[in-house]
């Protein structure tokens, strides 16, 4: 029958390897207070003479005390390097002394009601409004503020009394890119003006799916879908570079939104080197590209749906897309759009004969 014994009773190191390994039922208290494990860790490293054994013993040693006190490695190797040098393990007692804050609650407050009535301004101009405060106005308050640094009072900015009192959310600035124009294109019923979009097959499980690039033209709704793993430059250059050749008239316009995945340098370099214009959305202009919108349900959504599709697909689908949809939607699927036709012209001079 094995026997419980007390942690203070183990005196080999075979004893401890047995408390770690859990084949040697042991009965030992929490240490709560940090002064009773120092004095516990002391008295281990002195019990089993700790200068004294091998590399391995210490290695024992040293991660029975990690089990019992709660201290990281890191901790007990500094207290065994303190109980090497003085032969004691001491709790030292952090006192910070700190500084005198030189800015006092108050001084932060009349700056949070300064930057209140003048609607935030810029650090030196919050430093001047102090200035003028002590000298010109004699509030004897500002006089701490007249003197603090601009860069300091932005440091005082972001304490938390001053969050406390005030917040200040600034409006996200917009930042202008020059590719592309942002217009809607204007084929005046040519051929060649094309808008496109990505289509993305969903995630699942942090993974992305496939996506779908689908492009059409403006007057004659001749589309082109193309699918890619990724919408990174490795994979998007070369497929625009198919669907731009795929199309069997001359591309004049290249219209997609305000994607990065096209508003980049390496597509505008592309569209200009085939003189290409390229545009892109409007903002709050919703029907700027609603054609390649509505293309994307009634095509890419309608044939691939909306479940997750791997990516290690893409390959096989871009083949069925060039050997089957595409030829499908461009010259096998019934449209229904009416064709308009000019009137003979016998009909017109009769009906112009026949006016009163």
């Amino acid at each position: 029958m094995q026997t419980l014994m007390n942690l203070d009773n183990l005196t080999s190191i075979d004893q401890l390897a047995d408390f770690l390994s859990g084949t040697q039922t042991v009965a030992f208290s929490v240490l709560s207070s940090p002064a009773a494990r120092y004095e516990w860790v002391q008295k281990t490293l002195v019990r089993f003479r700790y200068p004294t054994l091998s590399r391995a013993d210490q290695g024992v040693v040293i991660r029975v005390l990690v089990k019992v006190s709660g201290y990281s490695r890191q901790q007990i190797t500094r207290l065994i390097a303190q109980y090497r040098t003085s032969g004691a393990v001491r709790r030292r007692q952090r006192t910070v002394a700190g500084f005198t804050p030189k800015y006092s609650p108050a001084d932060i407050g009349l700056l949070a009601a300064m930057d209140e009535r003048h609607d935030t301004p810029s650090g030196p101009a919050v430093k001047k409004l102090c200035e003028r405060a002590l000298l010109v106005f004699g509030q004897t308050e500002y006089e701490r503020l007249a003197q603090i640094s601009v860069s300091h009072l932005y440091n005082l900015r972001k304490s938390v009394p001053y969050t406390r009192k005030r917040r200040h959310f600034a409006k996200t600035r917009p930042r202008q890119i020059p590719i592309g124009e942002r217009r809607k294109p204007v084929p005046n019923g040519r051929p060649g003006y094309i808008r496109v979009d990505t289509v993305h097959q969903g995630d699942l499980d942090g993974k992305k799916g496939v996506y779908h690039v689908n492009a059409v033209d403006e007057v004659t709704q001749f589309e082109v879908v193309c699918t890619v793993e990724k919408i990174s430059e490795y994979y998007l250059i070369p497929m625009l570079e198919y669907l731009l050749e795929t199309f069997p008239f001359t591309l004049r316009g290249f219209h997609s939104d305000n994607g990065s995945e096209y508003i980049n340098k390496r597509v505008a370099e592309l569209l200009e080197k085939l003189f290409i214009a390229f545009t892109k959305s409007r903002s709050r202009q919703s029907n700027d590209n609603a054609l390649a919108e509505s293309k994307n349900g009634a095509v890419v959504r309608k044939v691939f749906g909306y479940s997750h599709i791997p990516s290690r697909f893409a390959h096989r689908i871009h083949l069925f897309n060039q050997e089957v949809l595409n030829p499908y939607v461009n010259y096998h699927r019934p449209c229904f759009f009416p064709r308009p036709t000019r009137m003979p012209r016998a009909v017109s001079v009769s009906a112009t004969a026949m006016r009163p």
